[in-house]
């Protein structure tokens, strides 16, 4: 499918035609992204996604303790540079 660039304002665009829209689920915003020449566009993203699952995971395989105070992982940054 071609779409023509039009002038809109100080910048250049194209329309997209809605059933586009509607099979990517692209509302509102969406994410641009160049590459290998290309724009890329995508629906954004929401915030979080799969957390919840992964937390699940993470309590299951009992890897969801704090890492402060005594269960702390030592490095070289905490004990040779960190000063009050």
């Amino acid at each position: 499918m071609r779409a023509r660039i039009i002038k809109i304002g100080n910048s250049q665009g194209i329309r997209i035609p809605k059933p586009l829209l509607e099979q990517t689920g692209i509302e509102g915003e969406a994410d641009l992204e160049v590459e290998n020449h290309q724009i890329i566009i995508r629906p954004v993203g929401q915030a979080r996604t799969g957390w919840a699952e992964a937390f699940k995971r993470m309590a299951q395989d009992r890897d969801d303790r704090m890492i402060d105070g005594a269960d702390a992982v030592p490095n070289a940054w905490d004990e040779d540079e960190w000063r009050w």
